[in-house]
């Protein structure tokens, strides 16, 4: 063959690699994008119908003890999301991401439709919030594997130089589920009247989880586990070694780490729970929105923060994780009180603003930080560090955001009281992401 004919013929099966490499990630983007959208569509849908979902499950109670037995409800479910982070890193690091990935989004979408087919209070009496309350034990630990497996896998399949710009698919995910959830609600609050959303109207949202599950659990199941995974397994087969239990190795090697990134997420779980999906019921109980005019608001800022997301991914693989961090936690401490005195008696405008400028915020944390935990674990304990840690901090400060925010409104009398809570996680994320010296756009080894 020619000198040509040679360099032709490599040029070719160059482009055909590159080819087969670019539809490879695409659907590993996919299948990482519909897993996280179905777990956030159910806690969009239950977190926007506390209000009625009070009244179903909780009717013994005025009002406000209602709403906070539904948000105790929604707390509940993250106790065992540490639990969950260990069991699912340990399938993810041992067995594979993919295989992780593919029974967690199964179990979890099949929670979410068995909420639909729950009796009521006014049906079964107590049974129904007991039920109600373990269904959601099993989406917690189900999704305790979604976001951070599905971060594992994007970032292990993208190239260095987009690695941000790929794992904010995640957060992005997280968002368009919310968003889908935010608009079907109030699609069926001006759809329904208060005796059919409370009769068989709140039961709609989650009967979708089952088809859209289907989906993702197909997708993912026709895809190849990462090439980071499959050559750490193929390096310790070649050397005849037996990893170690995942989460061993991490605690007895990676502690620091896991406190860091524990702290870390501080600010993404307070601020993703208030921000998203506690602010509708919010605007609505605390500062005299309609519930529709509530909703637009909220469908609105959750949409530009979805665009916010893709362009910090693609900043924080310009200047770094660190870099995007630090400045997300100073606008925090330095900007939320004052955005929250300006919610008081102002009009759907400048609430909307209000709302977009904390989305920016939190798109700015959001968008970096799935990347940043991703990069300071390496291959052997990546899905279960990320996992722990992530699902630790939702579990402490995240799950309990809209309890806490609520509570102590109603203690104090305060509206400000939440601003408070949005303030203190991002003292603690600051201070993390600032002491602690981790791998800043490459992957640990």
């Amino acid at each position: 063959m020619s000198t040509s004919n040679q360099t032709l013929a490599y040029g070719q099966a160059g482009s055909q690699m590159a080819s087969s490499d670019r539809s490879t990630l695409r659907r590993a983007a996919t299948a990482s994008f519909m897993g996280n959208f179905v777990e956030w569509f159910d806690y969009a849908s239950y977190g926007y119908l506390a209000a009625i979902i009070a009244v179903v499950f909780f009717p013994a109670t005025d009002k406000t003890t209602g709403l906070l037995a539904a948000f105790a409800v929604f707390a509940i479910s993250f106790i065992v999301r540490p639990i969950g982070g260990i069991v699912w890193g340990h399938i993810g690091d041992r067995y594979g991401r993919r295989n992780a990935l593919s029974l967690s989004i199964l179990i979890m979408s099949g929670a979410t439709f068995c909420i639909a087919l729950l009796p009521t209070y006014a049906q079964v009496g107590m049974l129904a919030p007991l039920l109600l309350l373990l269904i959601r034990l099993v989406q917690g630990f189900s999704a305790s594997g979604e976001y951070a497996g599905a971060t594992a896998f994007l970032a292990e399949y993208a190239p260095d130089h987009k690695r941000g710009f790929y794992t904010c698919l995640v957060p992005a995910s997280t968002a368009a589920g919310l968003l889908f959830g935010s608009l079907l609600v109030a699609l069926l609050y001006n759809l329904l009247d208060e005796s059919q959303l409370h009769d068989w109207g709140w039961r709609l949202p989650f009967l979708l989880a089952a088809p859209l599950g289907l989906i993702g659990r197909y997708i993912r199941l026709h895809l190849e586990d990462t090439p980071k995974f499959r050559e750490m397994a193929h390096a310790l087969e070649s050397r005849s070694e037996h990893q170690q239990v995942p989460v061993r190795e991490l605690f007895a090697a990676h502690r620091g780490k896991v406190l860091a990134a524990i702290c870390a997420t501080s600010l993404n779980a307070v601020a993703f729970y208030l921000i998203l999906s506690y602010m509708p019921t919010y605007l609505s109980s605390e500062m005299g929105m309609s519930e529709t005019d509530s909703f637009l608001a909220s469908t609105v800022s959750l949409a530009t923060y979805i665009g916010f997301i893709f362009m910090m991914g693609m900043l924080s693989d310009r200047y770094g994780r660190k870099t995007m961090l630090i400045l997300a936690s100073l606008l925090f401490i330095g900007l939320t009180f004052p955005l929250f005195g300006l919610l008081d008696g102002q009009g759907f405008m400048v609430i909307l603003l209000i709302q977009i400028a904390f989305g920016l915020m939190l798109a700015m944390n959001d968008g970096t930080l799935p990347c940043y935990l991703a990069e300071i674990f390496p291959t052997r304990v990546r899905y279960s560090g990320f996992a722990f840690s992530f699902n630790t901090a939702q579990a402490l400060f995240g799950g309990t955001a809209p309890f806490v925010a609520t509570w102590l409104i109603s203690q104090t009398g305060d509206k400000m009281a939440p601003s408070w809570l949005l303030i203190g996680a991002a003292v603690v994320a600051l201070f993390a992401v600032i002491l602690v010296k981790g791998v800043d756009r490459r992957l640990a080894d």
